[in-house]
């Protein structure tokens, strides 16, 4: 026989013992022991006996989210991976450790203008290590580990979902007991399939959302083993509170919604362990009950002290984020979430709600996910006569009557289900619901991670209700399985268009044909594929789509410029610019269009721009140095280029126009210098192996230009130019059959070459007067 303690209120029926035998109570009130196992027992047609042993259930859950999700392991870093992994100096240990608590999720420092105050330190460490591990950016490991994670949430999931279906019931001996083992287990199984995880699971920054619902699980289950009653009821252990506090700060280090997690913990001790009826305490101010002010919930000291440690703790981890991230909010525009710059109230809340309503429509039918909902992918309702509005009414329809449920009902089990899913529904998006500040995005996927924990518990509980009220059990069981195999498929199906970006971009056009953002992705996947033709197509519909997007203009100018369409690209790049007006990239490209176009004064005066709004750019300094070249003002020119170094000490090109402008101007001294300096910072650069090599010839420091072209010759052996010039070196040296060799090969390469055909036709014509001679 197991002894079991139940956690209560005054007043509830606290059952001793598991017993096969009802309680001899008044007709139809059964310890909640008997009711949670009978309301368990309605899903015997769906999940089997064999599965229900904790160990053979959470193996399950980890095989079955592995198979979801194991296409992606292989996939390539794509979107926001590339900034937040890839480009990111946050990974690179050259970074102090200490500079990731004072940046921002993307490596920016959280004081700029530009950054979107993303503080997630604790994520980027991960990658951090991540990076250090596996020797390098290698997308696999990264991937693995977002599986791998996944998987772990999906099964502690199976430990929360008893709690929320069976509630806090303990052995003798201290062990939590399992009430609830199907439902917990149906839960489990419906959130490791859910295809709304893809975007967290196979795009590596995902690993936020992954590891902020793992910790925020943890603190969730900490908390409830802070209320395992000891001898006295209302006793608490209050280290497990504190345990659990932390945990929800480690978690809001991951991502901003881990912090959630203390609200949650406050809703569940006071509606749930406190068994606070709702419905009860209304009844009873109307009518004035003096008995109200006897409520246990009321007068328990223990849990006064619980919420305020909650509170504290919250309130104090709110402000020491605070204080780190800086007063100014992030800044958004227009694009990433139109309803938040809606002049009127009004269309704001009817908006904000319809997003809602599009979250939730998204978990119940995940079958139209995009990887950015934003740019006009879903327009704005403007008056009473659209009629999406009728999805405002469904949600609010469904969500007042379950609130009701949760809140008003007698059962109390059924309250503490319906309370704590709609807990996880609700409470882990606050942060996305714009009601406290404007959020970047309009809808996205990764926010749902822990929230669609919480419609798996309602989902289940539903199931639950069916089964109960229905003969057709059979029917009831293939509906729930073919949810679980439809959404496994999908799941398989996601993961591989998320493995790389042409697919994933793709995939979009069919969901959000009128999302710019989508067209811009396919467009530049395109260009960087060189396939420029089929990239305008591209940018020219995000431009019309959205005829204030700047950066598809940027990028539609440039490739025009390429193909010397150079007046449309420069009316593009102009509009762009006074569109805005610190576009620094777009300022650029108009000065390159403008020294095309020989307008060298605007040229400048755009390069100057640019380097105005980004005082630190490499790139416009060695454009504005190539003007300069133009121009003939050869100092400037150095002076240009000296700065793009300096800022970008890896800036081949600079330094190779150096080396060549000291040259051509028979600064040999200094050419070979300047060489000899950019080589000791790039040593592998065969260009300007190739460059310092001519100067050391001009010098006639043969042997070691000879070494130069070599080297050059052995990275790049397909190269004419590298080729004819160490030609050019033997043809001075005397070493005339060497020379002949190496002019033959450049030939060979590049037949067109009149340089070296010349050279070519002088050394055979001293062949040829050397032999004459001889003979």
């Amino acid at each position: 026989m197991i002894v079991s303690r139940a956690l209560g209120a005054p007043g509830e029926e606290q059952p001793t013992q598991v017993s096969s035998q009802h309680n001899a109570g008044a007709r139809g009130r059964r310890p909640a022991v008997f009711r949670m196992a009978e309301w368990d027992a309605n899903l015997d047609h769906i999940i089997p006996s064999s599965v229900l042993p904790p160990l053979w259930a959470k193996l399950l859950v980890g095989f079955v989210s592995l198979v979801c999700f194991a296409r992606s392991y292989d996939g390539d870093f794509v979107f926001d991976d590339s900034e937040a992994i890839v480009n990111n100096k946050d990974l690179r240990a050259e970074t102090p450790l200490g500079d990731l608590w004072h940046h921002d999720f993307w490596g920016n420092r959280l004081s700029s203008n530009t950054s979107h105050k993303s503080y997630r330190p604790l994520t980027v460490l991960t990658f951090r290590m991540n990076y250090y591990l596996s020797g390098g950016f290698h997308p696999v490991s990264f991937h693995v580990v977002n599986i791998l994670l996944h998987s772990g949430v999906s099964v502690l999931l199976v430990d929360v979902f008893s709690v929320l279906f069976g509630g806090l019931q303990y052995t003798s001996k201290g062990r939590r007991l399992n009430l609830a083992p199907r439902s917990s287990l149906l839960a489990a199984l419906l959130f490791a399939v859910h295809p709304v995880h893809t975007e967290c699971v196979a795009a590596v920054v995902g690993c936020a959302d992954l590891l902020a619902a793992l910790f925020f699980l943890l603190s969730f289950l900490g908390y409830c083993k802070a209320l395992k009653e000891t001898n006295k009821e209302g006793t608490h252990s209050t280290f497990w509170v504190l345990l659990s506090i932390l945990l929800g700060a480690v978690a809001m280090l991951c991502k901003e919604q881990g912090i959630t997690v203390l609200g949650l913990n406050a809703v569940f001790d006071i509606l749930v362990i406190g068994k606070l009826n709702v419905l009860e305490m209304v009844r009873k101010v109307l009518r004035k009950d003096k008995s109200l002010e006897n409520t246990g919930v009321l007068r328990t000291e223990g849990l006064l002290f619980r919420m305020s440690l909650l509170a504290l703790g919250g309130t104090g981890v709110l402000y020491v984020r605070w204080k780190i991230m800086g007063t100014g909010p992030p800044a958004f525009t227009e694009v990433d979430n139109p309803a938040s710059f809606a002049s009127s109230m009004l269309v704001r809340a009817v908006n904000y709600n319809y997003y809602y309503s599009l979250n939730a429509w998204l978990l119940l039918c995940p079958w139209w996910l995009c990887f950015d909902w934003s740019m006009g992918c879903i327009p704005l309702i403007k008056s009473a006569g659209d009629w999406r509005a009728v999805a405002l009414a469904a949600l609010w329809f469904c969500l007042i009557g379950l609130i009701r449920q949760a809140l008003c009902s007698e059962d109390s089990h059924k309250r503490r289900i319906l309370t704590l899913g709609l807990g996880f529904l609700i409470i882990p998006f606050l942060p996305a619901s714009n009601l406290f500040f404007r959020v970047g995005f309009v809808v996205a996927e990764r926010v749902l991670y822990l929230p669609s924990a919480g419609y798996c518990v309602l989902l289940t509980f539903g199931f639950g209700v069916l089964s109960k009220h229905t003969k057709k059990k059979k029917l009831i069981a293939a509906f729930v399985l073919g949810i679980l195999f439809i959404n496994t498929l999908r799941c398989v199906i996601r993961s591989g268009a998320w493995r790389s970006e042409e697919q994933l971009f793709r995939s979009a056009l069919s969901v959000c044909p009128l999302n710019a953002k989508v067209h811009y992705n396919v467009g530049k996947n395109l260009a960087d594929k060189g396939n420029q033709t089929a990239a305008i197509r591209y940018y020219r519909e995000a431009v019309r789509l959205n005829p204030k997007y700047v950066h598809a203009m940027n990028n539609l100018g440039n490739i025009l410029k390429e193909r010397n369409e150079l007046q449309e690209a420069e009316e593009l790049l102009s509009l762009a610019v006074q569109i805005q007006p610190d576009f620094a990239a777009a300022w650029m490209n108009l000065g390159i269009v403008q020294n095309s176009l020989k307008r060298f004064q605007a040229a400048e005066q755009s390069y100057r721009t640019a380097i105005k709004h980004r005082r630190k750019y490499p790139d416009c300094y060695y454009n504005l140095g190539r003007l300069y070249a133009d121009l003939n003002r050869h100092v400037d020119a150095l002076n240009a280029w000296r700065n793009a170094t300096v800022l970008k000490p890896e800036h081949s090109l600079a330094w190779n126009n150096m080396i060549i402008l000291l040259d051509n101007t028979g600064n040999l001294a200094q050419a070979e210098a300047v060489g000899r300096e950019a080589l000791a910072l790039i040593p592998n650069d065969h260009s300007l192996m190739f460059s310092l090599a001519n100067v050391l010839g001009k010098s006639q420091k043969y042997k070691e230009s000879e070494a130069l072209f070599l080297k050059a010759i052995k990275a790049q052996p397909n190269t004419a130019s590298y080729h004819g010039n160490l030609a050019v070196l033997y043809h001075r040296w005397g070493h005339l059959d060497l020379a002949k060799k190496h002019y033959e090969i450049s030939l060979r390469l590049d037949p067109m070459a009149s340089g070296t055909k010349e050279n070519y036709g002088l050394l055979r014509r001293k062949l040829e007067q050397m032999q004459k001679k001889n003979v």
